[in-house]
């Protein structure tokens, strides 16, 4: 009984915590703290729109996802005719195709991601139209420059999605994927895509075309992978001597809304007694669990690792 009544007061604790904290979470302090966000989604556009401009489509390759529609629609378009006077509208088709993305999204996603994606398309399409596209490429290797292109996109993706944004297309779709699944990830639903993408432009183009395209979207999906931190899960053990580990506790499931299984332990030499806690994050959230483990206990023994398969009731969070 004592057990159980210990357990329902830490849950009305760390549940007036988390009030309090979504209380501070609101007004002029979200806006403050999102407003920060903002130049870093737009250097993520950047970094994107850089490696499509200058890397990819002086090969004349194509980028997966919507980017490779947008692409497919631009070829159509100048094959029936259709005269631009030497303007690349890929941008702008890109972020017409985005319009029905953006309006399904409205209806699931919080408003602020909402916002953060609307300024990274619509940079991303501005910066399509600004940075020119050189004549030749920049490497003499083809392969290189799919997988510098590839790397420097995927990186561009990466930051944007690390702020809680999305650069739209096919990754928005693989964000409401997570959010409603958390057994996938961006990376992954962009590779299916552009699978099936990639093989109806076999019919299009010559295989080298589709080839190299293929090798710039898997090194593109590696590098967004690695860069979204949200979507590594981790695996946190800590060990600490704190004879009251309340408080600890407490901050750590409110901040970061997330459990921890406790094991009561001793250490093999000193016999002292020892809390073991275990806690699955996402790498995102690792800078925030440390800090507070260790203002709490500066003499705790943390292991994190990295990269580990979670099934079961565990939440995938997007910021």
């Amino acid at each position: 009984m004592a057990q159980s009544e210990n357990k329902r007061s830490i849950k009305d604790q760390v549940r007036r915590e988390e009030a309090k904290l979504r209380k501070e979470d609101q007004g002029l302090n979200a806006a403050k703290k999102e407003g920060l966000k903002l130049p870093v989604i737009i250097l993520g556009a950047f970094v994107y729109a850089f490696g499509i401009n200058v890397f990819l489509q002086p090969l004349h390759l194509y980028s997966g996802g919507m980017m490779g529609f947008a692409q497919l629609i631009r070829y159509g378009l100048s094959n029936l005719g259709f005269s631009f006077n030497s303007v690349d509208i890929t941008g702008l088709i890109y972020y017409l195709l985005n319009i029905p993305a953006l309006y399904i999204a409205t209806k699931r996603m919080r408003k602020r991601f909402i916002i953060k994606t609307i300024v990274a398309v619509s940079v991303v399409t501005f910066l399509l139209l600004l940075i020119p596209i050189p004549k030749a490429p920049i490497l003499d290797s083809i392969i290189g420059n799919a997988m510098v292109a590839g790397l420097i996109c995927g990186a561009g993706v990466g930051i944007i999605l690390l702020m809680g944004a999305c650069d739209g297309g096919v990754d928005l779709i693989g964000i409401l994927l997570i959010n409603k699944n958390g057994n996938t990830s961006v990376g992954r639903v962009s590779v299916i895509m552009n699978v099936i993408l990639y093989g109806s432009m076999l019919f299009l183009f010559d295989a080298p075309t589709v080839i190299y395209s293929l090798i710039y979207s898997v090194f593109s999906s590696i590098a967004t992978d690695r860069i979204h931190a949200q979507n590594i899960s981790t695996q946190v053990t800590v060990l600490t001597k704190l004879p009251d580990t309340r408080d600890m506790e407490i901050e750590v499931m409110s901040r970061l809304n997330r459990g921890m299984t406790e094991i009561d332990a001793n250490g093999i030499f000193t016999g002292e007694p020892v809390k073991m806690f275990i806690i699955f994050i996402n790498k995102h959230e690792e800078g925030r669990l440390r800090g507070i483990i260790k203002a709490h206990d500066p003499n705790a023994f943390i292991v994190e690792n990295e990269g580990v398969r979670i099934e079961g009731n565990f939440i995938r969070k997007l910021e």
